[in-house]
């Protein structure tokens, strides 16, 4: 099988280098080229076409989002952003997304040859799920060690779920493009709507920005979820980076809890641990939506979500930048209506009332 081709564009030596020597010791990728900024990335584009780029953002001649316009304008390639500017510049990568770009790696200031040597397997990850956020085109995942599951962090459901209640709780769940997918999803929802909470694999310090830009959009409340945040109508609460969130519940009163524990189904936050509390807790409360994302975190609890009496819905093939999450779930029988993204939103107000 033909391996994943990949050019770096960065314009630290010490990157490109520690960058390439990571990829290349995955056996489904190659490192094609690398580029010193993107004038020297267009001369190599000339000669051989990637199938997938690493970008920085801070470059000389010209900053690392303006060529990504101009890849997309172009030439479209899948694109992942491998920057620092995560604290200071969460809305510059928040715009990276918006332009295209199909992942972000989170790399330090200091000591990054360190950082892209100990996440070589995360690294490796967002490369092939870059790789498959195009129609047809599929690269295989490696198998590594076993996943951790849900249990890491909570036992099997068991139902302490009040019986059906008005009171709706939606609970959501994304990975690779799911960023732009939450943005449409979210602002088709009415201030009104029953309580939404959500995870969104993302790097730690990048939820607050990206629940900033959606608060700006939405008519409902959006913010990044704290230890102990009420789940209520009209909010809604994104899981922080790097930090699990379960659904609890005391007495009528729905809550989220935030806490550190290990990857479950190879991330944290994952989409298992926040379904599974859901339907420990919530049962036949819960509207469950899964939306694009690659792997098969969320699989498992949408299907405990279904046997606790919650209805779900998973985006569409056609729709998914990679249709990864959705399918997986829809295999394992837990899925109700698989459906377009533009009518996912209509389709959980009807089932919450």
């Amino acid at each position: 099988m033909a391996k994943i081709k990949v050019m770096v564009v960065d314009d630290s030596a010490v990157v490109r280098q520690a960058l390439q020597a990571v990829l290349d010791s995955d056996p489904q990728i190659e490192v094609i080229a690398t580029a010193s900024d993107p004038f020297v990335a267009a001369q190599r584009l000339k000669e051989q076409i990637p199938d997938v780029i690493t970008l920085d953002v801070e470059m000389p001649r010209m900053d690392g989002l303006t060529f990504l316009q101009k890849i997309m304008s172009q030439h479209p390639i899948p694109v992942v952003m491998c920057s620092s500017l995560v604290e200071t510049g969460s809305e510059t990568l928040l715009k990276a997304l918006e332009y295209g770009a199909v992942e972000i790696i989170q790399k330090p200031s200091l000591g990054t040859r360190q950082f892209l040597e100990e996440s070589q397997v995360r690294i490796c990850d967002a490369v092939k799920a870059a790789a498959q956020a195009r129609p047809r085109r599929v690269a295989p995942q490696r198998k590594i060690e076993p996943k951790l599951t849900a249990d890491a962090m909570l036992a099997k459901p068991r139902s302490e779920a009040m019986v059906r209640t008005t009171e709706k709780i939606i609970t959501v769940g994304a990975s690779t493009g799911g960023t732009e997918a939450l943005r449409i999803f979210l602002e088709q929802l009415p201030m009104d709507s029953p309580g939404v909470v959500v995870v969104q694999h993302m790097p730690e310090n990048f939820t607050t920005g990206f629940a900033q830009r959606l608060d700006s959009l939405c008519q409902m409340t959006v913010k990044e979820a704290a230890d102990g945040d009420t789940v209520v109508r009209g909010r809604v609460l994104i899981a922080p980076g790097n930090r699990h969130m379960l659904l609890k519940r005391s007495g009528a009163r729905y809550y989220v809890e935030v806490k550190d524990g290990p990857l479950v189904s190879r991330h944290r936050p994952s989409v298992d641990v926040l379904f599974r509390s859901a339907a420990r807790y919530a049962g036949k409360n819960v509207v469950g939506v899964i939306l694009t994302g690659m792997g098969d975190d969320g699989a498992k609890g949408m299907k405990e979500l279904k046997d606790a009496g919650a209805v779900n819905i998973a985006q569409n093939e056609e729709t998914c930048v990679v249709f990864g999450m959705p399918n997986e779930a829809i295999k394992t029988g837990g899925v109700d209506y698989v459906m377009a993204l533009e009518q996912i939103a209509a389709k959980v107000l009807t089932l919450s009332r």
